[in-house]
């Protein structure tokens, strides 16, 4: 794992450039070609991500080496700054809630999926004139094997009670690190398919409470439940003994 980190930076700059290759509007790739850079790219940022979590045990990765501004240590990493993101937690939380119960109680998400997929029909339609609701390509092939498959019929549920999860944990403060991470992600997928609504103050106020997840849910579950979980993902560092011995944890 040694050697996979020290490729970490010179993959990821190989990344880089493919990712530029394939976004600047002055440099047009192969039909032919993109998929197969598509593939490389995402290949590459799931080694360096891979190696940058090994990356963490090393001694110095637990060096501080750009101090960031006081507020934002505070807001992210203080029991006391949870009373700032409460409210956020209320407002996500009965968001998510009351659009997870409408679906429950409405009809076209429990009883077949007919209302997801008309949603996911318009989505991926190509307009004659103007822009079609999705964007990018892969979005829309994604959209399209979901409708291929009559995916509607498990999906529609999916994320009927992935709502309602959602808004739970967020109200009662439990995992609200993880709660607003599958948030985000429909807030994404919503997005991807071309539908605004209140998508992007959902996902903004989701991003916040991602980066403040270790106290965000102070004021609630997460107070107890964090110290009885801990960190399964924290390692323990190898530090170097001083008079050169062997390296012990």
């Amino acid at each position: 794992m040694s050697t996979l980190r020290r490729l970490a930076a010179p993959l990821a700059i190989v990344a880089a450039v493919v990712l530029v290759y394939m976004q600047n509007p002055w440099l047009e790739p192969p039909e032919g070609l993109r998929p197969a850079l598509t593939v490389i790219f995402w290949v590459l940022a799931i080694v360096v991500v891979i190696a940058m979590f090994e990356d963490r045990k090393a001694p110095e990765a637990q060096v501080v080496e750009v101090e960031g501004p006081t507020f934002t240590r505070y807001l992210f990493s203080n029991t006391r700054a949870g009373l700032f993101w409460l409210p956020v937690r209320i407002f996500l939380g009965f968001s998510w809630l009351e659009a997870g119960w409408h679906k429950f109680e409405g009809e076209g998400w429990m009883d077949g999926g007919s209302a997801l997929r008309g949603y996911w029909e318009r989505a991926a339609s190509i307009p004659e004139e103007g822009r079609p609701p999705i964007s990018f390509e892969w979005y829309r092939d994604f959209i399209n094997v979901l409708l291929d498959n009559n995916a509607e019929t498990w999906f529609a549920p999916l994320v009927t009670f992935g709502e309602i999860a959602v808004g739970v944990g967020l109200l009662v403060g439990a995992l609200v690190g993880v709660a607003a991470f599958f948030g985000a992600l429909m807030n994404m997928s919503f997005l991807l398919a071309g539908s605004a609504s209140t998508n992007p103050v959902l996902f903004t106020f989701a991003i916040g409470l991602i980066l403040a997840w270790r106290v965000a849910g102070y004021y609630g579950v997460d107070r107890y439940l964090l110290p009885k979980l801990g960190t399964p993902w924290a390692r323990k560092v190898a530090i170097k003994p001083a008079n050169g011995g062997s390296a012990g944890t």
